[in-house]
């Protein structure tokens, strides 16, 4: 670490603390070259996944997107905050722990609809109206039937029109 007051380049630790929340080390450092002392913090750099659009442009993923979604689907339903925060925490989770360095925001709206179908069937069709493009009544009828399905009987994959697996 370059010292800021006089520029050099050996410096020394004196006193390292994790901060409360546990999300940085603030480190106290000494210049041996001019006696000087200064602070430094430390914290973890996370980097999401490049966003590959529908039109084939990239773009870097934007948290507050994936908030507003939520915000828009779930507005004035009975869900509460901590159930829409670890909702979006599992995605968030996906996208970090999945290493892939793209992903299509296909990909993203689909973990979307698995978190909103868990949480409330009324927002899950509500972004499934914006998501899917509905044309018609015709189509808010057939998602409704999906939801109102058994569970035991129909698994998310084969609400979303793909072969099912399992």
């Amino acid at each position: 670490m370059r010292c800021p007051f006089c520029g050099a380049e050996d410096t020394s630790v004196v006193d390292s603390r994790v901060s409360e929340e546990g999300s940085r080390i603030r480190r106290r450092r000494q210049c041996t070259a001019c006696g000087k002392r200064f602070t430094t913090y430390e914290t973890v750099e996370v980097r999401f996944p490049q966003i590959i659009k529908q039109g084939g442009n990239r773009v870097e993923f934007n948290r507050e997107k994936l908030y507003t979604s939520f915000a828009r689907a779930l507005h004035k339903r009975p869900v509460p905050v901590g159930q829409v925060d670890a909702a979006i925490e599992r995605i968030l989770q996906k996208l970090l722990g999945g290493g892939a360095q793209e992903i299509s925001s296909r990909t993203i709206g689909e973990w979307v609809m698995q978190e909103l179908y868990k949480l409330d069937k009324v927002a899950y069709i509500r972004f499934a109206s914006v998501y899917r493009s509905f044309e018609d009544v015709g189509d808010f009828q057939e998602v409704i039937r999906e939801v109102q399905a058994s569970p035991s009987s129909l698994c998310w994959h084969c609400l979303n029109r793909l072969v099912c697996a399992f």
